[in-house]
């Protein structure tokens, strides 16, 4: 095969962290692989410098071909007319834009946005491509788009991305940056996850024997070390025969030195330290308690822009306790009813009514209004010693370390951005929260605990994802965006999907006109035979089947 990228012992710092040293990786055309690693760990960082944005401080590299870059949470500039052409129109079509796009951005969505900087990437036809966190703010529709195209794009293709569906779905082989190196993995996201932790533990039982011949020579070496010293004792008691049992004593050191010699080498030759655990995580939401069954309550809420209806004759609720997902096409209208939510939004019509004493934490998408020039603790704005003891202690248990607190924001990733974010709503009692695009940028690690700690959280979570596993898991009532409007359903996203598709489903429309159609023979024919026939009660057992497999499609 073609090597499309090679890297010799590239290393690279960022101010006076170093992010990773002496790397070495050969990529190949047509392979697909994925770039992970913690918030901070350089993954940006390595993409920037493939492409050129960036240079090295140390090594080589050698790109062959054009390269589509996507950069992390990109903020496309508008295309001048030569730019929109056929195959880029052709392409937004494709990821579902709600509308044609024309140059200008105004009232764009973040998706909207990311889709149009992916259609100017692939109708460029480029060689390698190169996708920094490319599912953030992109809907299903439009992450479903992205790993059929990737499927069937021949060139190298080199993905940053903490998504686990998307991961497990477009890659097979891992780079994973830790401890400023570069681990291998073959295979996608579920297969690196396994061989890692298959290579934790093989690692962690060679250390536990190192450790245990350790001990065992370690306590050798304390015998040999009283007999030495009752050699020693007994020498100068012997009359007559001092020197012999100076001799054997002197022997006995001998020996000990010997042994503890052996054994520093031994333990110098072998060099296995302790495997360094996985990074953990721990968010906690405070809460408050009370209010009643239903705290939010939409009749009849439109919202427009200028001349376009987002969503229009819109009435739901939701209960106290719930986690309900927000799911559309991306401009439907997702992040604006989030906004109505938190009152930093009107309805054009309708009504948007909340428990009065109810207490709501949000979380924007934008990791961006942040001012960049105060460090984390400033831009959360305390200034008691207990509220800045707090807040240092829930970042550093979200992995941002306190050499990183002390820094300006414009330094830090975007994932560690948004986890002072978080930090702002964990310092604070919540009723309901609020999540827009929560996982997008936190790495592995933090998402999963984010998860957990949503699931044990006693109040009300309303969050807009792109991330398949986190909503699934998350989210067991949704307020799906249909026909103009957001209507709730009383499931989850999986089984919602499966629903919709066998519904839509020829083939099991078919089924189900089948099944009616023999239910309707069993009936008839039950109906034409005398009162106390045997075969009604075999009839009876098949039309009780057959209802039975109606009501499971």
């Amino acid at each position: 095969m073609t090597n499309m990228i090679s890297v010799r012992n590239l290393t690279k710092a960022f101010e006076e962290k170093m992010l990773f040293e002496n790397v070495n990786l050969t990529i190949e055309h047509g392979e697909r692989i994925g770039i992970v690693g913690a918030n901070g760990a350089g993954k940006t960082s390595l993409a920037n410098i493939l492409t050129g944005y960036s240079k090295q401080d140390d090594g080589a590299v050698d790109v062959r071909g054009s390269v589509g870059y996507l950069q992390q949470s990109t903020e496309m500039k508008a295309s001048n007319a030569s730019s929109i052409n056929g195959e880029f129109l052709k392409r937004t079509k494709e990821l579902g834009m709600v509308r044609e796009y024309s140059g200008s951005e105004t009232h764009l969505s973040g998706g909207e946005k990311l889709k149009l900087s992916l259609a100017k990437i692939w109708a460029a036809n480029p060689d390698i491509l190169l996708l920094d966190e490319p599912t953030n703010h992109l809907d299903l529709k439009g992450v479903e788009w992205l790993i059929n195209e990737l499927s069937s794009f021949e060139g190298a293709v080199l993905i940053i991305s903490h998504d686990r569906y998307f991961l497990d779905r477009s890659v097979n082989r891992v780079i994973e940056i830790e401890d400023r190196q570069v681990h291998e993995y073959v295979g996608n996201y579920s297969d690196y996850r396994a061989e890692k932790k298959r290579r934790y533990d093989e690692k962690l039982h060679h250390y536990h024997v190192q450790e245990s011949e350790r001990k065992r020579i370690e306590k050798h070496l304390a015998s040999l070390e009283n007999w030495s010293e009752k050699a020693h004792n007994d020498s100068t008691k012997q009359e007559g025969k001092k020197e012999y049992y100076r001799m054997k004593a002197k022997k006995m050191d001998k020996q000990v030195k010997s042994t503890r010699k052996q054994l520093q080498k031994k333990l110098d030759d072998s060099g296995i330290e302790r495997p360094k655990d996985e990074q953990k995580v721990r968010f906690q939401f405070q809460e408050s308690t009370g209010h009643g069954k239903r705290i939010i309550e939409a009749s009849d809420i439109a919202v427009r822009f200028n001349d376009r209806t987002l969503f229009d004759k819109t009435s739901f609720y939701i209960k106290k306790g719930e986690r309900v997902g927000i799911v559309g096409d991306n401009g439907c209208g997702k992040t604006t009813l989030l906004r109505l939510f938190v009152e930093e939004k009107e309805c054009s019509e309708g009504e948007v009514w909340r428990s009065p004493s109810l207490s709501i934490g949000y979380l924007s998408q934008d990791v961006h209004d942040l001012p960049e020039d105060k460090d984390a603790i400033e831009a959360l704005g305390y200034i008691t010693r207990d509220d800045i003891y707090q807040a240092k202690t829930i970042l550093a248990t979200m992995g941002l370390e306190r050499t990183r607190q002390t820094i300006p924001i414009r330094m830090l990733s975007l994932g560690e951005r948004t986890k002072i974010k978080l930090t702002g709503i964990l310092m604070n009692k919540h009723d309901v929260l609020v999540l827009d695009e929560p996982t997008n940028h936190l790495d592995l690690p933090s998402r999963e605990q984010l998860e957990e700690t949503l699931m044990e959280f006693g109040g009300t979570v309303i969050v807009v994802s792109h991330d398949r596993y986190f909503m699934d898991k998350m989210c067991d009532r949704l307020l799906v965006h249909e026909e103009n409007r957001f209507h709730r359903v009383e499931m989850g996203l999986s089984e919602y999907e499966t629903k919709k598709k066998s519904t839509t489903d020829p083939t099991s429309e078919e089924q189900k006109m089948l099944l009616e159609n023999s239910i309707s023979a069993i009936i008839s024919e039950i109906s034409l035979l005398p009162p106390g026939d045997p075969k009604i009660k075999e009839l009876d057992v098949e039309l009780s089947n057959l209802t039975k497999k109606k009501r499971e499609s």
